[in-house]
């Protein structure tokens, strides 16, 4: 009897001791997170909320023409990078999952979503994830969570997702993230989030793959934080898209695009200013001197730079419609 009892003890001890070396080294990432693709453009997108520093870094992984991965829970941060691979060998989001949980030890306390260009999914939630633990997914979209407050999390995403279809992809999941979050979010807080949006296909330049990739590794809200972010990027879009209907002499358009980028930003003072300087270049010299003294009235600085710009050949002016500029 007494070696029974020592025999079962030992056990328990190895056991406990091969669990700590199992998950002392993984990224202890409980969290809610989508991974999702737009039926219309294509476009594959993965976003993730969670109470862990710089979440965005071990959860979230997409390629281009390949996929998305979202892996938490106790993260297998290797999921990531070889689902990826795995759909580029042609597996489906289920196979890939498969190959992935075969050999890992640790699969009942991990959660993870794959999905692949044709809008496939295949996720995971292991038995021993911490409650609440859920997810639900259809074609197009996965959303999971783990360690919530409640069991009403995932059933929100959901809903979200279902019920703002006719959103641009990066905004629909901020508002399926926000959902999370209303209907209780993680059980310790909030603290990071992360949102990436890649093309539906390489168009053989990786560095212009990403179409979105934003992040908010430490912040009281850390949701509200991203979607001031996606803001953002939305007005600097219209920004560089005027920029290029005024290379093609286009002002009206891009007169437009600038407008549509300071009706989102209204008090950016750069994105005031290189409006002002595409005015000048385009003899519109009256129009971008009004603009430019508001600017200089807030910031003296910006002044400075308008005197350094026509070295640079950034300012085709003459000598006398500067000092109108500059006045």
């Amino acid at each position: 009897m007494k070696r029974l009892l020592f025999i079962f003890i030992s056990f328990c001890l190895i056991n406990n001791i091969m669990s700590r070396q199992l998950f002392s080294k993984e990224p202890f990432a409980h969290t809610f997170s989508i991974v999702a693709r737009d039926e219309k453009t294509g476009e594959i997108a993965v976003g993730v909320q969670s109470h862990w520093f710089s979440v965005g870094t071990v959860v979230s992984w997409a390629q281009a023409g390949v996929g998305a991965v979202a892996t938490q829970s106790f993260v297998n941060v290797s999921f990531g990078v070889r689902g990826l691979e795995l759909l580029k060998q042609g597996k489906t989001p289920q196979e890939a999952l498969n190959i992935l949980l075969a050999d890992d030890a640790g699969k009942e306390v991990r959660q993870v979503a794959i999905i692949d260009t044709f809008g496939n999914v295949a996720t995971h939630t292991g038995q021993k994830c911490i409650q609440f633990a859920d997810h639900k997914n259809g074609q197009n979209f996965s959303v999971q969570a783990n360690m919530m407050l409640t069991d009403k999390v995932v059933p929100a995403m959901e809903k979200s997702w279902l019920e703002n279809a006719g959103k641009p992809l990066a905004e629909r999941i901020i508002e399926v993230m926000k959902a999370a979050q209303k209907a209780g979010g993680d059980i310790r807080g909030k603290q990071s989030a992360s949102l990436i949006v890649v093309r539906p296909r390489s168009n053989g330049n990786s560095w212009e793959d990403r179409l979105i990739d934003l992040r908010v590794d430490d912040h009281k809200e850390p949701i509200k934080e991203l979607e001031r972010l996606l803001k953002t990027f939305r007005a600097y879009e219209f920004m560089n898209q005027g920029d290029l209907f005024a290379e093609k002499n286009d002002m009206k358009a891009a007169m437009e695009a600038y407008k549509s980028a300071m009706k989102l930003l209204p008090s950016n003072l750069e994105m005031q200013y290189w409006t002002a300087i595409t005015l000048a270049n385009n003899k519109r010299v009256s129009e971008a001197a009004v603009l430019l003294q508001k600017i200089y009235a807030k910031d003296q600085n910006w002044r400075e730079l308008t005197k350094r710009l026509a070295p640079c050949g950034l300012l085709t002016v003459t000598t006398k419609e500067l000092q109108q500029l500059i006045k």
